[in-house]
């Protein structure tokens, strides 16, 4: 059985993965700060979250952080750089501009 690579909580300031987008609330910034469980538990499970940091327009500039469900978290949102655990932990490489869709 293999370990959750990324079941440490990170700072902001290093995070797993960085989306940008224009999701729910304008425009976005989503920072992985921490997954609960590993990728084939989270495509089975509906209610699937990670704690992360997101900054958008109504924010002020500033990042809230907390849980968030994945699905509602990052629909419409391009992942931008990825640190080589979360590359790891998802078996694929990051190529500038890769559509999260293309790979969940």
């Amino acid at each position: 059985m293999t370990k959750n690579l990324l079941g440490r909580s990170r700072t902001k300031e290093n995070p797993y993965a960085v989306w940008q987008g224009f999701g729910a609330f304008g425009d976005t910034e989503v920072r992985l700060l921490k997954t609960y469980q590993k990728p084939d538990r989270e495509q089975k499970n509906p209610y699937a979250k990670w704690f992360v940091a997101v900054r958008s327009d109504h924010t002020y500039g500033s990042f809230d952080m907390g849980d968030s469900y994945i699905r509602d978290l990052l629909e419409g949102m391009t992942l931008k750089q990825a640190d080589p655990l979360f590359e790891e932990q998802y078996g694929i490489t990051v190529p500038d501009g890769v559509e999260l869709t293309e790979w969940v």
